[in-house]
């Protein structure tokens, strides 16, 4: 691993049982080049820790906004192996967090179809759980149109882990229409939207598609995004946010790189949840 890419220090691993902590949400602008994406993201995870995330997110694609679809698949990789999930180990593990790694493209039978993962490190470095987007994004709007089943097999398992943080319900972009989904992560107390929304589907819908699971689910939300013209003349939205489980968007990024630091209070969910038991009133499951 190019240690170069990783910037900073190390600090202390989280706590056990902390109710209070601070995350990131990171915002990227990715270029066709695996390298320079990843010492960008390595910048800015390292900005992130300087100012005390404890668990940091990547938007999807945070490794490769290739000049075409199929990109992807040519520096796909095999799970556990290669520069992307090395980098992404060799981060936490130098910074002492977490981090969700956005979406990772990971090999799959089909040889010119890549798995579209979100890998999550523990601050040991250790990857400690995968999930294969299920949704895959067909929009078509005049000449913009995108269809991600041509390169990508979709996943078929819902994932949560129990974390120093609680409990993580993992997602990506275009699962984020999908309601049942995120109803189906019992118990979940974050929710993880690494996205790479268009411009003219995020200018729509973004927001009030994000606040709507947090207020559903009364869990806080975490999207981190891409935001920005990319070098394949593609527009994603950004405005990469953390919302509470009421619904109220605590920090956000318009467009651009950058880190949206929140705190988030575990405390603040639970009495959320016990002055609106509106979980435990759900009749059909």
């Amino acid at each position: 691993m190019d240690r170069s890419l990783i910037a900073g220090t190390q600090v202390t691993p989280p706590a056990q049982g902390d109710d209070v902590f601070q995350v990131a949400a990171l915002q990227m602008v990715s270029s066709a080049s695996v390298q320079d994406n990843l010492i960008q993201a390595g910048l800015l995870i390292a900005q992130a820790a300087s100012l005390g995330a404890r668990l940091v997110a990547l938007p999807e694609y945070f490794a490769i906004m290739g000049l075409q679809d199929t990109d992807k698949v040519a520096v796909r990789e095999k799970e556990g192996e290669g520069p992307i999930q090395a980098f992404l180990s060799a981060a936490a593990k130098l910074h002492g967090i977490w981090i969700v790694g956005g979406s990772v493209p990971l090999m799959c039978k089909d040889p010119g179809r890549v798995r579209n993962s979100c890998l999550v490190f523990d601050h040991r470095g250790e990857q400690v759980a995968r999930y294969d987007k299920i949704h895959l994004f067909g929009f078509q709007m005049g000449e913009e149109q995108y269809h991600e089943a041509r390169t990508i097999e979709p996943g078929n398992q819902l994932v949560t882990l129990q974390t120093p943080f609680g409990c993580l319900g993992l997602s990506i972009c275009y699962d984020l229409r999908f309601p049942e989904l995120y109803r189906s992560m019992q118990g979940v107390d974050i929710i993880l939207v690494p996205a790479a929304f268009t411009a003219t589907t995020g200018r729509a819908h973004w927001e009030t598609l994000l606040r709507a699971r947090a207020i559903e689910n009364l869990a806080y939300l975490i999207a981190p995004a891409q935001g920005g013209l990319h070098q394949n003349g593609r527009q994603t939205h950004g405005d990469s946010m953390v919302i509470d489980p009421w619904g109220v968007v605590v920090n956000r990024l318009a467009t651009g790189q950058g880190v949206v630091m929140a705190r988030i209070d575990l405390a603040h969910s639970r009495a959320l949840r016990a002055n609106l038991p509106a979980l435990s009133h759900r009749i059909l499951k």
